[in-house]
């Protein structure tokens, strides 16, 4: 977590010379995708780079959007996502002959922050999420009194990741009922440090992002809990994995391309992934899997292995 602003500079650069491509691709593993899963997928690659030193492991953070483009294109082996992949997102790995395996490997609430000097707002409804960040607020809901009368006579200034962001996509529709419907009037970024300091240093500030960037910053923001029917509930380990903290829980991904297989190095590191995942998940604040859905996932994936093996 502490490395993320270093180690989002990197990108993944893959020789366009086909046998150079081969050569270099046997000790390498190169990965991209949402800023949301970076933390869990870099925390496992740094106990698989103790393990396996001559393999070169590269993340990138294109956002989950940005991941799978050039997941569908075939530029990277795997990707990490904060939701499932789109109808369009599939057809590109589809014309590109890439065949894929979806797997969880997490469970995330998103957090709801303010600014820790902010202290009117002690719970948000969905009804005032949707009022806030739906398209007609654009232009039209620009102050807290707006939401509730009791609030400040102040602006609202909205910090949010971008359009690119599984989070995003996550957000809209369990929020305002369609994916990738938002007001446009907020500040956006694909790196969830952005929106940390965006929120951190503005009193009338109000963000959300993965609840593990939450609680890595826990002492500049104020979480505030969400009413989704059934009262005011905190994301956390418990509601998150049962599922109370609703509607703003979710599974996290990784997605693993057919051709990579051809380098065993991919083979054990995702193996690796769903071994480690259960203890490394909570030193970075993500919710492991039940050991059943960890077991689920591995035979998942053997399969896959097998499969595209036969071919």
């Amino acid at each position: 977590m502490k490395r993320f602003l270093l180690l989002t500079a990197i990108t993944v650069s893959l020789a366009s010379c086909g046998n150079n491509k081969k050569e270099d691709s046997k000790n390498a593993i190169s990965i991209d995708g949402s800023s949301t899963v970076y933390p869990v997928t870099e925390a496992i690659a740094e106990e698989y780079r103790a393990e396996a030193p001559d393999v070169d492991v590269t993340i990138g953070v294109s956002g989950t959007g940005g991941g799978f483009q050039k997941f569908g294109r075939g530029e990277v082996a795997i990707t990490n996502a904060s939701r499932p992949i789109k109808e369009d997102e599939k057809a590109i790995a589809e014309s590109n002959g890439i065949s894929f395996v979806e797997l969880e490997v997490a469970y995330d609430g998103l957090a709801v922050v303010v600014h820790p000097e902010n202290d009117w707002v002690t719970c948000f409804t969905v009804e005032q999420l949707k009022k806030i960040w739906e398209p007609e607020a654009q232009g039209t809901i620009k102050r807290w009194n707006q939401i509730d009368p009791s609030w400040p006579d102040e602006e609202i200034h909205l910090f949010g990741p971008g359009v690119a962001s599984g989070t995003f996509d996550y957000f809209t529709e369990a929020i305002v009922g369609k994916s990738g419907s938002s007001r446009g009037d907020y500040t956006a970024s694909e790196d969830d440090n952005v929106l940390v300091q965006g929120v951190s240093g503005d009193k009338f500030g109000l963000g959300f992002f993965g609840l593990a960037y939450y609680q890595e910053n826990s002492d500049k923001l104020k979480m505030v809990p969400v009413n989704g029917g059934e009262g005011c509930v905190e994301p956390s380990k418990e509601t998150v994995s049962n599922g109370t903290y609703a509607p703003l829980s979710r599974p996290l991904y990784i997605y693993v391309n057919s051709a990579s297989l051809e380098n065993p190095a991919v083979i054990d590191f995702v193996e690796f992934y769903l071994d480690e995942a259960p203890q490394l998940l909570q030193d970075v604040g993500y919710i492991p899997l039940t050991s059943e859905e960890y077991q689920a996932e591995r035979e998942k994936f053997a399969a896959f292995v097998k499969e595209n093996s036969a071919e």
